[in-house]
């Protein structure tokens, strides 16, 4: 791993909730980054489905460098790149194929591959990936997913996403194999449209108090 880089389970480690946000722009970004690490959190993802999201991502490791900032929804090389470019300090997807996963491996760079199937975990892993996102774990029922993979993959952990609410994190996280969690109710839209940084400070603690069993 490039030494600029932590590797992708010493990032998942860093808090037990990732807050993953999309943001329309750059100067929101900003404000949120600070809102969220005031509120105890380390690690976030922002997602790449508006035009701001690069200038976003840019404008949030500028407002929080003590943060680690991640960028999701890359689909591919080019948003790969394009994310490395800005900043990213790892990546996230909702899916994989070979091209993606070659580039990322080319790149050395902590990435999330999003896998839904045990044949995909399978890839996954010959691919050399062991940190995995589980997306949509509400659709899938990511609980007892979780349990019934772990005797078959012990090397494999999880990133849960898709659905997850503030009451389902501890039962998520009581699986050995789930270190984190994302999602997207830390930083919600409507706060984010008014501005009020302060709501989102205060869920960003009520997320950072979650933690995994000991």
């Amino acid at each position: 791993m490039a030494a600029k880089y932590l590797p992708m389970r010493e990032i998942m480690a860093q808090g037990a909730v990732m807050p993953i946000l999309t943001v329309a722009d750059p100067v929101s970004a900003g404000e949120i980054a600070k809102a969220l690490v005031a509120g105890g959190i380390k690690v976030f993802e922002i997602t790449l489905r508006t035009p701001a999201a690069l200038k976003g991502l840019e404008a949030m490791r500028a407002a929080a460098p003590e943060a680690i900032v991640g960028a999701g929804t890359i689909l591919n090389a080019t948003d790969l790149h394009r994310a490395i470019g800005a900043g990213a300090q790892f990546g996230v997807s909702p899916g994989m194929t070979p091209e993606l996963l070659k580039a990322v491996r080319q790149a050395d760079f902590p990435f999330l591959p999003g896998i839904e199937t045990t044949s995909e975990a399978m890839y996954a892993r010959e691919m050399g990936f062991k940190e995995l996102k589980l997306f949509p774990a509400n659709v899938i029922g990511a609980i007892p997913w979780l349990a019934a993979i772990k005797p078959v993959f012990p090397d494999l952990v999880f990133c849960a996403t898709g659905g997850v609410k503030p009451g389902d994190v501890l039962a998520h996280l009581s699986q050995p194999n789930c270190l984190q969690v994302g999602g997207s109710w830390v930083t919600p839209g409507d706060a984010i449209a008014k501005g009020d940084w302060k709501a989102i400070e205060t869920l960003a603690r009520q997320a950072a108090s979650f933690k995994r069993p000991a």
